[in-house]
This record gives C-alpha cells, structure tokens and sequence, in this order.
C-alpha cells in the first residue's frame, strides 16, 4: 500500500517510528513535511503535498491541534476522499485548557 504521512514537525521522531513501522510491513512511504524543496514557495509546497496526496492509497495524520498545514493537507486528502488513519491527535491543546477551567469554574462557583 501507498502511505502518505502528513502532521506537525514536532512530531519528527513519532512519524519516523510509524514510517520505518509501516515500511517494515511492506508499505510504500512518503512524509512531504521533510522533504526539502527550498525552491518551492507556499504554493508550490502545497502543490507538492497535493501530489503526494494523490499518489497515496492512504493518509495517516499527527496534529498538534495547532498545525494549519495539517488542517490544509487534511482537507486535501478528505477532498480526495483518501481513506484516512488518525495516529496521533496531540491532548494537551489550549481548547481542552479552556474546557478544564470552565469546569473548575462551575465546582467553585
């Protein structure tokens, strides 16, 4: 199977673990994040991951909740309607801060 791994860069060694995980499988891997392409501006990185995207048979996504190039390449593949695996979605995001103090702030009230 062709993979196509996108997600934040924070995530480096998490992403390099599934990719050697899944080529060990057999898969076919591609992580546009790291790929170098300094002569792309933002576009053509977007058109670039697009590729990618397209030549994938499945997408597998780490977010930080915060990444917008996720988000981005997340609609891609949606749009694509690629099947897409969720590995890692990151808990501790400034909206679960804010569902916690609503919380403490109901208890104490």
């Amino acid at each position: 199977m062709k993979i196509a791994i996108i997600g934040s860069t924070a995530y480096k060694n998490r992403i390099f673990r599934h990719m050697f995980n899944l080529k060990s499988e057999g898969h076919e891997v591609k992580i546009p994040a790291f790929d170098e392409h300094p002569e792309l501006d933002e576009l053509g990185i977007c058109k670039y991951n697009r590729s990618i995207i397209e030549w994938a048979d499945e997408v597998h996504v780490f977010w930080d909740q915060r990444s917008m190039g996720t988000v981005f390449d997340f609609g891609m593949a949606f749009m694509a309607r690629k099947e897409i695996k969720i590995i890692y979605l990151e808990p501790k995001t400034f909206a679960n801060v804010m569902r916690k103090y609503e919380k403490e702030q109901k208890k104490s009230a």
